[in-house]
């Protein structure tokens, strides 16, 4: 039998069972990537990683859904690089993941910070404004500023909101969705926010799944490319947002993003790790 040692992390998480749940594969050396698929499935949870050896990081980082392999995440990568961090103890790594090298920070107040691995790339909505309320099943008017597409590691769909109340009222129709959205990959998902103070947001996330549609707690790939929308849209930098996010899954996550003078992103929460254990894989 080979066996694998894993840690449970609650990632953007200010209390123990908060935040956005993560399992993390120490070393998975001698998995294959179909072994990979089946250990995420079995986990069930939003992302499973597999950290491995590489030649140009201090981690390569494999991310997997319990239905496919991604090449970025936010609170994968954030969850990975604290038990990174644990067994190496070291502040500052890098992981090596399909989206490049990304640089992981432990800060002063406990927390780690990733620097986003590519610059943003935005598009336009496909969709009127109307036919995107209709798909979230709010009015036209609840819908303020440019919907866009944005990438910073994996495209996501951007839409603003006019307040908390709005984007609390979201719930997303499949079927509609699934016409008026669709990335470069193919998947239909929406990222809604809107701004409670000059420096801070409330947010959701909605992406499909074998049962429909799902609302992820923390989606830190999601709060970068809030960070390259806000740019795009003409928010001068530098600039820090503290978002709010996963109160209506009941488990509230906290996000931090800054943006520097020269436009590089930064996406940050902090990494509580919950448990651990082991899987025995048969030869």
């Amino acid at each position: 039998m080979r066996t694998y040692t894993y840690a449970l992390i609650n990632v953007f998480a200010e209390s123990p069972l908060a935040g956005n749940p993560l399992c993390v594969f120490e070393n998975a050396e001698g998995l294959s990537t179909e072994e990979m698929q089946a250990l995420a499935l079995q986990f069930n949870l939003s992302e499973t990683t597999f950290l491995l050896p590489s030649a140009v990081a201090t981690r390569k980082m494999r991310i997997f859904t319990p239905a496919y392999e991604m090449p970025f995440a936010g609170h994968p990568t954030l969850g990975s690089a604290s038990v990174v961090g644990g067994l190496t103890g070291q502040a500052q790594i890098t992981l090596e993941t399909q989206a490049g090298v990304v640089p992981v920070q432990e800060t002063a107040d406990a927390r780690w910070r990733f620097k986003v691995p590519s610059a943003q790339q935005s598009r336009p909505a496909s969709a009127e404004n109307a036919t995107l309320a209709a798909a979230l099943n709010i009015a036209a008017t609840d819908i303020i500023g440019t919907p866009l597409y944005v990438n910073t590691g994996v495209e996501q769909f951007i839409i603003p909101l006019a307040s908390r109340e709005a984007v609390m009222r979201v719930e997303p129709d499949v079927r509609a969705l699934s016409a008026a959205v669709r990335t470069v990959n193919d998947r239909y998902m929406a990222y809604v926010y809107a701004w409670e103070t000059p420096t801070s947001v409330v947010s959701r996330f909605f992406f499909p799944t074998a049962s429909g549609m799902s609302e992820d707690p923390g989606t830190g790939s999601a709060c970068a490319n809030l960070g390259g929308y806000l740019q795009a849209t003409g928010k001068a930098a530098p600039f820090s947002v503290a978002v709010d996010q996963g109160e209506r899954t009941g488990r509230r996550c906290a996000l931090s993003l800054d943006v520097t003078v020269e436009g590089t992103i930064f996406v940050g929460g902090r990494c509580v790790q919950i448990g651990e254990g082991t899987i025995s894989w048969p030869e």
